[in-house]
């Protein structure tokens, strides 16, 4: 077997192991991970409340850093939830998925031998 099927079998064992993952992850992830600081109850059922989620908190945060500081805490708050509960075994399909394409376009573009 030459270097670009080998290439090519990798790129498909990349994309069948990180689905697997991914969906494995998902069937056994929660919702998210349980950053609350306090807990609001309406009508009897307790709903969870960020710290992010209060106007306090974003008064503060314009208060000390203007717009900028708010908007690179509503990132940092995005980019910290691809890595928890259900949405990680989305992370890691769209990571397994872009590691193949790229190993399959490796594969394709390579000299012949």
């Amino acid at each position: 077997m030459g270097r670009r099927q080998v290439i090519y079998v990798a790129s498909i064992a990349v994309l069948a192991l990180g689905l697997c993952a991914a969906a494995l992850i998902y069937l056994t992830a929660g919702e998210g991970s349980d950053g609350a600081v306090t807990y609001e109850v309406i009508n009897g059922t307790a709903y969870p409340v960020e710290p992010g989620d209060s106007k306090a908190y974003q008064r503060e945060l314009e208060r000390f850093g203007g717009k900028a500081n708010v908007l690179a805490a509503e990132f940092t708050h995005w980019f910290a939830g691809l890595w928890q509960g259900r949405s990680l075994a989305f992370t890691v399909a769209f990571l397994s998925a872009l590691v193949a394409l790229a190993l399959y376009l490796y594969a394709k573009y390579l000299e012949p031998e």
